[in-house]
């Protein structure tokens, strides 16, 4: 059942593709461009929800300057991966002095993404590299950002843009989000199978 299931998953994928080749496949490669920043709530409790946000400010905190001088996400990922224990003592600490036990992980992963808005600018779904930070049981509400270009880092010098690591038909599907609503569901569901399939 499982390899016909596959099956039908697979014609779907094609089906979907051949109907908007040219727009999933530039949507494809904004996620090599860009690392996202994601942080897990316990639970959605009041406490849990509020816990989330002083652990993402101190994130943030602490990665201020973090990527300055870095010009493409191989370079943003290497800084990030030497500063990983840096951030996931100052996650702990955050929480302990909240007065929480929960134990946090802070990593640099492969993580799925639906489409999402961020002030003026929309990221179509599919498999994104994020520094992840999941506080226990991360079954809450979440938050994101992107991390590079750092759109909310604080930084020391002027950072990088969207428009300085995507060319101009993807800087226009991530500034046009009214005119791509429908591509972008179509989008999103090709790439939910396609995150099914691989495991994700």
């Amino acid at each position: 059942m499982k390899v016909f299931e596959k099956s039908i998953c697979l014609a779907m994928i094609l089906a979907v593709l051949f109907s908007f080749t040219g727009f999933a496949a530039q949507c494809e490669d904004i996620p090599e461009h860009v690392l996202r920043l994601h942080v897990l709530a316990n639970s959605d409790s009041q406490e849990d929800q509020t816990l989330k946000l002083q652990v993402r400010d101190r994130i943030l905190q602490e990665s201020a300057g973090m990527l300055d001088g870095v010009r493409n996400k191989e370079e943003a990922e290497q800084r990030i991966r030497e500063t990983l224990p840096a951030l996931q003592r100052a996650a702990e600490d955050e929480i302990e002095q909240r007065g929480y036990t929960y134990p946090v992980t802070v990593e640099l992963e492969q993580t799925y993404f639906p489409t999402r808005e961020y002030e003026q600018v929309t990221l179509p779904a599919g498999t994104y590299e994020a520094l992840r930070v999941c506080i226990g049981a991360a079954e809450g509400h979440n938050w994101w950002c992107v991390i590079f270009p750092p759109m909310c880092l604080p930084a020391a010098e002027e950072p990088q843009e969207l428009a300085d690591v995507l060319d101009a038909q993807q800087l226009q599907i991530v500034e046009g989000q009214n005119r791509y609503v429908i591509k972008f569901k179509a989008l999103e569901y090709y790439e939910q199978i396609k995150a099914w399939l691989a495991g994700l």
